[in-house]
């Protein structure tokens, strides 16, 4: 299913470029390519990056397995700008260039001010950015600008009274934290349609941990359907909302590739009965008090002990749903194998300024340290 937003037919699945196959440090390209080739047969034409995505070189791989061999034309294409990273307009007009050189590109499709919170939204105000932005869009250098989000649905209500020229939000949604408190993904979707912008939704499966279930929550899907993957019931939720412009999946391989096309490329929203069965996974994973981390690694730049939050985060939650210490530990061991341990943080506080879950790392990092080693 493709629907017409600001102008662009877009179908419901855009592919997320911060979770590429890797070789060591590097982007497998030669897989990244078959991937793109995948998507671009089944008529999917949307790629997110980010400036600072794998240390830049999710843009780059943009411009080797897509630009490089499709015509123009036939994608779009998605980049963001680090608000943390701008002491100036300079700044801004640099990294601009730079997210066009990596790419080999002329312009962007789609031009984001990167996770504007209450903090991030105020120095954006100060360095001017939203000027920045417009005067892309006249010069033809971006043809649609906005910006992705992680705050309150307060501050979201701030944002789009002030920039009437953002013409899209992109906004963590995901059937788990719909009606949460901290994510606040209803409320967040809710002041978008308020403000008439069209949305697109990213991590629906949260950070893949929507895709690896408890048991109990497998067999209620299974049971619903047994040929759909867990995971595709989290992309169809979001892609059955109205207003979007696509749904992002950060997709790391060419299994979860074949996945999401098998149940996308002839996309049906959620009936009824689905619906139910989704509300009767979410009263399930409410009892279940996993760690709400979506392994963006915001966090792991400034940590001083290269601490692997997000690994260490997920070999707990694989503590919390299997009950397999033996396992968790493996995990646990695997994701600090080239840096330090839970333990090892020095409680400087540098990661949790950063983390659009607003978690508490320090406090969870203790946890972990105890149960994990």
């Amino acid at each position: 299913m493709s629907e017409k937003y600001l102008g662009e037919s877009i179908k419901k699945l855009g592919f997320g470029l911060m979770r590429l196959p890797m070789l060591g440090e590097e982007i497998d390209i030669e897989q990244t390519k078959k991937m793109v080739d995948s998507f671009m047969s089944k008529g999917f034409t949307y790629f997110d990056t980010a400036y600072v995505y794998i240390g830049g070189k999710s843009e780059v791989a943009l411009g080797e397995a897509v630009v490089d061999r499709y015509p123009r034309d036939s994608f779009q294409c998605a980049t963001k700008l680090p608000i943390w990273d701008l002491k100036d307009r300079s700044d801004m007009e640099r990294i601009f260039q730079e997210s066009l050189d990596r790419a080999h590109l002329d312009y962007y499709d789609f031009y984001l001010l990167h996770a504007l919170g209450k903090e991030s939204a105020e120095k954006s105000e100060k360095l001017g950015a939203w000027e920045f932005l417009k005067e892309l869009k006249e010069q033809g250098k971006a043809k649609h600008i906005g910006f992705s989000f992680h705050d309150s649905a307060d501050v979201l209500e701030d944002i789009l009274s002030k920039h009437p020229e953002a013409e899209f939000v992109q906004l963590q949604i995901n059937y788990a934290d719909w009606d949460s408190d901290g994510v606040q993904s209803r409320k967040c979707y809710e002041v978008a349609r308020k403000y008439g912008k069209s949305v697109i939704i990213m991590e629906p499966v949260k950070g893949g941990a929507l895709a690896t279930m408890t048991p109990e929550v497998q067999e209620i899907f299974k049971k619903a359907d047994p040929n759909a993957s867990v995971a595709s019931w989290a992309v169809r939720y979001c892609a059955s909302l109205e207003g979007l412009i696509t749904v992002l999946s950060g997709m790391s391989d060419e299994a979860q590739m074949n996945d999401n096309l098998n149940y996308m490329e002839s996309f049906k929203p959620l009936d009824e009965s689905e619906q139910k069965v989704v509300a009767q996974v979410v009263e399930v994973l409410k009892n279940l008090p996993t760690i709400p981390c979506t392994a963006c690694k915001y966090c792991v730049d400034g940590c001083p002990q290269k601490i692997n939050i997000p690994g260490v985060f997920s070999a707990m939650n694989q503590l919390t749903l299997y009950g397999d210490e033996k396992r968790a530990k493996g995990h646990y061991s695997n994701a600090t194998k080239d840096g330090g341990k839970a333990g090892e943080c020095i409680q400087c506080g540098a990661c949790q300024g950063h983390c659009p879950q607003h978690l508490e790392i320090i406090e969870l990092l203790k946890d972990a340290a105890e149960k994990l080693g």
